[in-house]
């Protein structure tokens, strides 16, 4: 996408997410959020709708975030901790560095899925915990249809995002060990309802 098209997403983003965020999708980001603990590294921290549900036990936040125009609007809205401009598949920190990696609405737009949750693993301390809010390929056949048909359309309009990736397998794949829930998000299109929470661990 261009920087134009960078500025007007980032600018649209908040507006675009605002009825789904008030139908329930705020709800759930604070019941994953406020599990963070110990040194917290939040990866495509975007606008910062996050912020509001970090509890106290996070003791040190990292937020990372690509795009200049949102890391923008998230250095503005933080009140602590720090913004590092810098992709999810390519993080500039030491391994076993953090307690907590923080994932929402991200992974479905990393550029490489695999080479990210090899980061994600790698900065993650042995006995530590990516806690995830995702939306996810369709277990219907038909909706999954839809899915990749839109693909080229959904990206485009969605800054890079892929509404037909399985998250969950590739959690897996990674050498995760994963605990979630299946949920649909609510105002939301349908081939981006369908959504997965929940607790990965390193394997």
């Amino acid at each position: 996408m261009s920087k134009l098209g960078a500025r007007v997403f980032a600018a649209m983003y908040d507006r675009m997410l605002a009825g789904t965020e008030e139908a329930g999708l705020r709800d759930h980001r604070r019941a994953i959020v406020s599990q963070a603990r110990g040194r917290v590294l939040e990866i495509g921290a975007g606008t910062g709708l996050n912020l509001e549900h970090y509890g106290p036990e996070a003791t040190d936040l990292v937020l990372t975030e690509p795009e200049e125009p949102m890391a923008r609007r998230l250095r503005a809205r933080l009140t602590r901790g720090e913004v590092v401009e810098a992709p999810a598949d390519r993080l500039p920190f030491a391994d076993d560095s953090f307690d907590t990696v923080v994932s929402t609405l991200v992974l479905c737009t990393v550029p490489d899925q695999e080479r990210a949750l090899e980061e994600i693993r790698r900065v993650l301390k042995p006995d530590g915990r990516l806690l995830f809010l995702e939306h996810v390929r369709s277990h219907d056949a038909k909706v999954a249809r839809w899915q990749d048909r839109l693909l080229p359309a959904w990206r485009f309009v969605g800054h890079g995002c892929h509404p037909n990736r399985d998250t969950a397998a590739a959690l897996a794949r990674a050498g995760f060990a994963v605990e979630l829930e299946s949920w649909r998000m609510p105002k939301a299109p349908a081939i981006v309802r369908p959504a997965i929470e929940g607790v990965a661990r390193p394997g």
